[in-house]
């Protein structure tokens, strides 16, 4: 990580509580390292009118408005599908390495081995960080979690962008607060931004998926009692699901917690997909991983339910599945914490 890096956020046309993971999750955890975000369809927003959270932080229309905030860096601050640079951001890109600014990065399309980009950040002295840029030296997965004592704890979903990274973060305080040592393994770029550290495993070979689960949590364990594996894809999805069985066997969880979004019947962008009521899709996903990991809790995602329906659909999932359920960010996350602080005392016993 650069020293304090500022971001201007750039998320033109796609910021909202769906589209902009990356903004939303920089904004949600790290506020103080957003200056303003830049999507001219929202000029004159603040984050909290758009996505009900990130206080004053203003939405800009252009890179000079956005400038007048006194960014030091540029962060994408999208993940689309595919994970490929919008042609027409280049020349916002450009422009802000000539302004000397630092470029963050979590696309699939390694912005620093681009040769224009390169030469612009060259002669300006500013930086590029691929968040997506895997290490060179992955191994294939052998196993080895086995032998670590931590328990692993892996979010896992219905779908992807329903919050397996966003469950995770928020249970890391509490779980602290009952004293125990907690590490957050990163597998995807926004997760890398938050944290610090990571492998964005959809950016590996097939072949080192699983390697790079693996060496993740081995690293994370070494100082830890619980280790949180940040989930990405879903075992049903059309286009992501080999991502998610490569960190299902490489991570080897002790535990699951599902992550689900009660108004989603159908994989996004894929509705001919439909997706398994929750008490079937649990029993289905305790039958993949390569030791017993049972579903321990549910973590549901209801951002887009009011109060009382969000409420009615926790104590449905409860009833559904007899497992605590709550939604981590909207309401208080301790039934999922608990659950993960029961499971591991009893596995320490």
């Amino acid at each position: 990580m650069t020293d304090a890096p500022r971001f201007l956020v750039l998320a033109e046309g796609s910021f909202n509580p769906l589209r902009s993971k990356t903004a939303n999750a920089c904004i949600r955890y790290s506020p103080a390292r957003v200056a303003a975000v830049l999507d001219s369809t929202q000029r004159g927003k603040t984050a909290q009118q758009i996505l009900g959270l990130g206080g004053a932080i203003p939405v800009v229309g252009s890179v000079d408005e956005g400038l007048a905030h006194r960014p030091n860096a540029l962060l994408i601050g999208i993940a689309p599908q595919g994970g490929q640079l919008p042609p027409e951001w280049r020349a916002i890109i450009l422009r802000v390495l000539d302004d000397g600014l630092d470029v963050w990065s979590g696309l699939h399309t390694l912005l620093g081995d681009d040769p224009e980009f390169a030469a612009h950040a060259a002669a300006s002295g500013a930086r590029m960080h691929d968040l997506r840029r895997p290490p060179r030296d992955l191994d294939v997965a052998r196993g080895r979690v086995r032998d670590v004592a931590a328990t692993v704890v892996l979010t896992v979903g219905t779908d992807c962008n329903i919050g397996k990274m966003t469950a995770a973060l928020q249970l890391l305080d509490g779980l602290r607060a009952k004293g125990h040592r907690v590490a957050f393994a990163g597998t995807g770029q926004t997760g890398i931004l938050i944290d610090g550290k990571g492998i964005a495993v959809d950016a590996v070979v097939a072949d080192f998926i699983a390697g790079a689960a693996e060496r993740l949590v081995l690293d994370a364990a070494r100082d830890a009692d619980i280790v949180l594996v940040e989930g990405q894809g879903s075992i049903i999805h059309p286009s992501y699901s080999g991502v998610t069985y490569g960190l299902l066997h490489g991570s080897l969880p002790h535990a699951q917690v599902m992550c689900t979004q009660p108004s989603r019947t159908a994989i996004r962008n894929n509705e001919w997909m439909p997706i398994p009521p929750l008490r079937e899709f649990i029993a289905l996903h305790e039958r993949v991983p390569l030791r017993p990991a049972p579903v321990i809790a549910v973590a549901l995602n209801t951002y887009d339910l009011d109060d009382a329906a969000a409420a009615a659909a926790v104590r449905a999932t409860q009833q559904d599945t007899g497992l605590p359920a709550t939604d981590p960010v909207r309401f208080d996350p301790a039934p999922v914490v608990d659950a993960i602080d029961a499971f591991h005392r009893a596995r320490s016993r």
